[in-house]
């Protein structure tokens, strides 16, 4: 009995053991994991400065704003002005042409050089004079006054008998001379008996150097002593307003423009009411680049003139060629010739051509004269026609 009872307590012994091992197992299990060591707090990074200041602030002692100098008002605030845009002083007008001659002469001496080289042969006949009025239509001269220069050479070769170079040269320079004429008045007129303002309006085609052509006007102008007003009435063309302010603040010139498709009449009208408030001496408007062959543009540039023309008459309306299109550059003067009055032409791209007989046949054409001629791309390369110097260029030294 005794031996039954210890069996019994050794097997509760046994039996709780062992439950306390499977609890035990149970709870370390579920115990969560220990907490992670505590992070090292430290103080918040300064706020980025710039330059030298990019460093931790210190302490550092303030003033407060009653501490603080103010200025009491009586030492002047010097104010630092920008520099005025450089004006630049244009050359004398005077003499230009001449100063220009050498590059005028190497594009024209195919002309004058074929000429003196054909009449110089010692017997000229039928086929000799056909070559010579080759020559002549191929510089643009034009059949009517080529015919007319022809028939005057054989009559006065014909008495002179035996010639020498200088003889050539003097006779060919004197018939040229006729055809380009020395008796016409030249002059740009922009300076009105009654009134001030005179009024200039260019006019052109696309692509014949309008825009350029009117500052470099203002140039000429101003070298001679004029105050100028530009009027930016080509409003279609992008930045050509923009083009013709640079030019006039080259020389101090103020410009007059409008919204960039605007109406150019009201820009031109502008201009001349801004040029008599200013009390200047020119006003200059330039067009757009009309297309000859557009009909409601070429009525637009007929209305420009009449809207312009409620302040003053035009003094002068310049047609701008260029000298490189030959006869196409006559069809545009007869086009625009039909919607203003075109007192003056202006020549440009003469230096790059050896068809300076365009002169001749514009002149002829409208029976107006060529006032001003473009010899290059420099700012100062818009010379005053002058007839001698342009023929002496032609036919060289």
């Amino acid at each position: 009995m005794e031996t039954v009872i210890l069996a019994v307590v050794i097997a509760v012994v046994v039996l709780g053991a062992l439950g306390g091992l499977v609890v035990g197992s149970r709870r370390k299990k579920s115990l969560p994991p220990p907490p992670p060591a505590a992070p090292d707090i430290t103080a918040p990074p300064a706020e980025p400065h710039v330059g030298d200041e990019a460093e931790t602030p210190r302490d550092e002692p303030r003033r407060t704003i009653e501490e603080v100098d103010l200025p009491d008002g009586s030492a002047p605030v010097v104010v630092e002005e920008l520099p005025a845009p450089e004006i630049e002083i244009p050359e004398p007008t005077a003499g230009r042409l001449v100063r220009l001659r050498a590059r005028l002469s190497r594009s024209q001496n195919a002309l004058g050089k074929g000429l003196l080289t054909l009449l110089s042969r010692e017997h000229l006949d039928d086929e000799t004079w056909e070559e010579i009025e080759d020559i002549l239509l191929t510089a643009d001269v034009g059949v009517q006054p080529t015919t007319e220069l022809v028939d005057r050479l054989r009559e006065r070769v014909k008495v002179l008998g035996t010639r020498t170079p200088d003889e050539l040269r003097g006779l060919l320079r004197e018939e040229l001379l006729k055809l380009v004429g020395t008796d016409v008045d030249r002059a740009v007129k922009t300076e009105p008996e009654d009134r001030k303002p005179g009024i200039v309006m260019v006019v052109g085609v696309n692509g014949t150097g309008k825009t350029t052509t009117t500052g470099k006007l203002a140039r000429v102008l101003v070298a001679d002593g004029r105050t100028v007003v530009l009027g930016a009435a080509d409003t279609f063309r992008a930045a050509a307003a923009d083009q013709l302010q640079t030019w006039g603040e080259r020389v101090g010139a103020y410009t007059v423009r409008g919204p960039e498709g605007g109406d150019p009449a009201s820009v031109a009208f502008d201009a001349v009411k801004e040029g008599k408030e200013m009390g200047v001496d020119v006003v200059l408007i330039d067009t757009a680049g009309r297309l000859h062959t557009k009909t409601g543009l070429m009525d637009e540039l007929g209305k420009v003139k009449r809207v312009v023309e409620k302040h003053a008459p035009l003094d002068e309306v310049l047609l701008v060629l260029d000298a490189t299109t030959g006869q196409n550059g006559l069809v545009q003067a007869r086009v625009f010739a039909e919607v203003v009055d075109i007192t003056g032409i202006v020549l440009t791209k003469l230096d790059g051509t050896a068809k300076g007989g365009i002169v001749i046949a514009v002149q002829r054409e409208l029976d107006v004269p060529v006032k001003l001629i473009g010899l290059g791309e420099g700012a100062d390369d818009l010379a005053p026609f002058e007839p001698e110097a342009f023929v002496d260029a032609l036919i060289g030294d």
